[in-house]
């Protein structure tokens, strides 16, 4: 398996979705790649800060760049809301 196609069954991966020949390739392929580990054991971190539903708050000042470049963006893709 390549980093490509590791990348690409990621997520059924990482949610225990897999069939048990893919999760044996994942296993295989990730004892020898470090790039891919990282990957992988980053987002399991991310779901389970997810899951764990604690809010982390933000700097008031990047909330405020945060908001701005998402209103920015819609603005481009949709127009000005009303």
């Amino acid at each position: 398996m390549t980093c490509e196609e590791l990348l690409k069954a990621l997520n059924e991966y990482v949610d225990d979705e897999t069939a048990l020949a893919v999760c044996q390739e994942f296993a295989e392929h990730l004892a020898g790649c470090d790039p891919c580990q990282v990957v992988v054991d980053n987002i399991r971190q991310s779901i389970a800060l997810y899951k764990a539903g604690e809010p982390y708050p933000m700097p008031p000042e990047f909330e405020a760049r945060l908001r701005n470049s998402l209103k920015e963006r819609w603005q481009q893709k949709f127009g000005k809301v009303s």
